[in-house]
């Protein structure tokens, strides 16, 4: 028989670690990522397949677990006694089943706390248009939201409508009204959610990720006809965003796509995270691109490859290079030269905003 080993123990021994994410996997210890960095919970053996299925069976129900073989990897949240919440998700790996749990903090921090400016709050003032949230996997995305939706929460009367996959952040109705809509919970059907969503008598709408042309569509539909949106997606520039969205439609349907997305677009924000000089600190790196007059032209007529050029010439307007941002952290002494040296795509531009005292 397998030593019992017990789920909660486990992730509050790893949240005791301060580890933001825990890796259980067949013939390993588990691993957690502390800071930026994976590391091995010593005290605990390598797992047989017979612990990782006990370690599962403790956090899926049936109906999840029916889902899980036939999909063969499944997103939910799990709470550990009211204390510590993870996004999950479970999958198979040669044969055999694993999981990745992400800590989702209780409390939600101000855009001050995460290190953000406060200007972000004034896209959150905006009557309707689509904002977007972009960057890698695990650099705060949804965090950055959560922020943005608990400040209008705080300060709008307004309707705001989640769809998620799974739900992070727990929202409480405060100045306003929130339902939030969980995938495999609330709903069988992402798409479905959508479109149920603008008969709810929204004014707020917050997309978990968009991942494919219908819910693009919906999502750009939803900005279009009124509503504040708010979702992410995986893109590493502004640039590279805008792009995506267009990959998202067939080639007929990109110019009116095009056009679309010109009109209703609001702001893009691209984040990253930066190790910092105090190595158990990490800091946010922003590009951000406002969508002025000339932004919404050079989206409507698809010369993307300019964007770089004026978000670089609009400092004035909001905008920010990732670049200058990743120099203001040097400047800052949040972080050394070389580690945001190692983010910048642009080395001769990231030289260009470092202070005279910086620079070698």
């Amino acid at each position: 028989m397998p030593q019992e080993i017990f789920i909660n123990e486990l992730l509050s021994k790893a949240v005791n670690e301060k580890a933001s994410d825990i890796h259980i996997t067949v013939g390993l210890p588990p691993i957690v990522r502390v800071t930026g960095k994976l590391k091995p919970l010593t005290e605990y053996q390598k797992f047989t397949e017979d612990q990782i299925k006990l370690l599962i069976s403790q956090i899926v129900n049936e109906e999840q677990l029916e889902l899980l073989y036939k999909q063969k990897d499944i997103d939910i949240s799990y709470e550990v006694s009211n204390k510590e919440r993870f996004r999950v998700n479970v999958y198979f790996e040669r044969g055999n089943l694993a999981a990745a749990f992400r800590l989702i903090p209780l409390y939600i921090p101000s855009l001050n706390e995460l290190n953000l400016p406060n200007n972000l709050y004034n896209y959150c003032n905006t009557p309707q248009g689509l904002n977007l949230i972009t960057g890698p996997a695990g650099v705060g995305k949804s965090t950055t939201i959560a922020s943005m939706m608990n400040w209008i929460n705080q300060n709008k009367n307004a309707h705001i409508v989640t769809v998620e996959d799974p739900i992070e952040y727990r929202l409480e109705s405060n100045q306003a009204l929130i339902h939030q809509r969980e995938l495999h919970t609330d709903t069988n059907d992402w798409v479905r959610a959508l479109r149920s969503a603008l008969r709810q008598d929204i004014n707020i709408l917050l997309v978990g990720e968009t991942r494919d042309s219908e819910t693009m569509q919906l999502t750009m539909k939803a900005a279009e006809t009124g509503h504040l949106v708010f979702t992410t997606l995986h893109a590493y520039s502004a640039t590279q965003a805008v792009e995506r969205v267009m990959s998202l439609f067939p080639e007929t349907k990109q110019d009116q796509a095009r056009m679309q997305l010109s009109l209703i677009l609001n702001v893009i924000v691209t984040q990253t995270l930066v190790k910092g000089i105090d190595e158990s600190k990490r800091y946010p790196a922003l590009e951000i691109m406002v969508a002025t007059d000339a932004v919404r032209n050079t989206i409507r007529e698809g010369n993307t490859h300019q964007l770089d050029n004026i978000i670089n010439t609009s400092y004035d307007a909001g905008m920010i290079s990732m670049e200058r941002s990743l120099a203001g952290l040097v400047n800052n002494g949040l972080v050394t030269i070389e580690e945001a040296q190692s983010h910048a795509k642009k080395i001769d531009e990231f030289a260009r905003f470092l202070d005279k005292s910086k620079r070698r």
